[in-house]
């Protein structure tokens, strides 16, 4: 089959690959009918090189229609149509029967010390074969996979495998009050969807913070109260801006929806940069103990939430020694939820609204839609944030 594999950093490729196979007996094989390209993926264009390895599988966000099942798969059948949460989880331990498939203690990499397997995303989480590919290998079949009615688009359900349950805790995670206020930092598909989900939950306002023009015109155009980062000069005048619309308190909950490559962090960024370079004997090491993240949205994020407020943090970060503000967050009495998202927590509260009025914009969500052919194009797009990619589709 055709899948897009990682070589190098902003190296991906498609190339032949094996086919995927049953090896247990809660696997199922699935045909991807479409593939997101996340955010998420650019961390390993870029930064997480050193956890990569050369012919890396890619992708976390698939739908499709399944092809073959395990003997102990029992609800699924060739043909169903199903979406597949990133992350993989056995549904009945200890972790997943308290709403955290994230840990899953039958798929967590413990070798690693991390939580559970996911798809297409470096050794840290498994190193499992990812979904930008033709056809997906998924293991604990039984609990993964949500089936989806035949008929509506893909765009209508394929969020479900990680942009809308990722949004979704974003936002519950906030704790925004009925009628409260919400900054979100960073409009790229997680803000943007955490922005339609804030209100959608009962947000009276909701600010927005981009630096792409595009993104910042996408997120007004569904009532968002946007502020260009490049308007300002320093953090402290968008701060000051954000909360003399609060009065002068900031706003009852902030989400960090940018993560580890923040604009601004240039020493990090740096770091960063220079670890990616080196030989991967060496730079996979020195990454597990000494790597940082660009923190400036973090710190934004701490500066503007109200006091008593609370920070949500869905970004992705993997830094180890990251200096932390401790003596303001402690002051302010903040508290911070953060975490990958747990898929089939919220997807019972997220169905009824993937309905044919659409409240939450889905089926215009996606602004490119590509074969997987063009993946290293589509990436490089996307890292870029060219031609006002904000979501790219992917089909086989």
């Amino acid at each position: 089959m055709r899948a897009v594999t990682w070589q190098g950093k902003r190296d991906v490729r498609v190339e032949n690959v094996p086919d995927p196979k049953i090896q247990e007996p809660t696997d199922a094989v699935i045909r991807v009918t479409s593939t997101g390209l996340c955010g998420s993926d650019l961390h390993l264009y870029e930064v997480l090189t050193p956890f990569m390895t050369p012919g890396d599988i890619l992708g976390h966000e698939p739908m499709g229609i399944v092809e073959e099942v395990g003997a102990e798969v029992t609800d699924l059948k060739p043909g169903d149509r199903v979406v597949v949460p990133f992350q993989i989880a056995c549904g009945h331990c200890f972790m997943c029967s308290t709403g955290l498939p994230t840990q899953c203690e039958t798929t967590q990499v413990t070798s690693e010390g991390m939580g559970a397997a996911l798809f297409g995303y470096t050794r840290l989480y498994g190193a499992v074969p990812g979904a930008q590919a033709e056809y997906l290998r998924v293991p604990q079949a039984h609990f993964g996979p949500i089936k989806v009615p035949e008929g509506p688009a893909d765009d209508r359900f394929v969020y479900l495998s990680d942009v809308l349950p990722t949004a979704w805790q974003a936002v519950a995670y906030a704790d925004v009050p009925q009628g409260g206020t919400v900054a979100v930092l960073g409009l790229g598909p997680i803000g943007d969807m955490a922005c339609r989900v804030a209100q959608v939950r009962g947000a009276g306002r909701v600010f927005g913070v981009d630096l792409v023009p595009e993104r910042l015109r996408r997120a007004r155009s569904r009532g968002v109260e946007t502020y260009n980062l490049r308007a300002f000069d320093n953090e402290k005048e968008l701060v000051a801006a954000i909360q003399d619309e609060t009065d002068g308190r900031g706003p009852d909950a902030v989400i960090d929806a940018v993560g580890t490559e923040a604009h601004g962090s240039v020493a990090a960024r740096l770091v960063q940069q220079a670890s990616a370079m080196m030989p991967r004997r060496l730079s996979g090491p020195l990454a597990e103990r000494f790597s940082v993240d660009r923190l400036a949205a973090l710190h934004t994020a701490i500066e503007l939430v109200r006091r008593g407020g609370t920070l949500s943090l869905v970004g992705v970060y993997g830094g180890m020694a990251d200096p932390m503000p401790m003596l303001t967050m402690f002051d302010k009495q903040l508290q911070i939820r953060m975490g990958q998202a747990n898929v089939r927590r919220w997807t019972d509260e997220i169905l009824p609204y993937l309905t044919d009025e659409d409240p939450l914009g889905v089926d215009d969500f996606a602004t490119h839609r590509l074969p997987l052919a063009d993946a290293p194009h589509a990436y490089e797009m996307f890292q870029r944030k060219q031609d006002g990619a904000v979501k790219v589709l992917m089909e086989p």
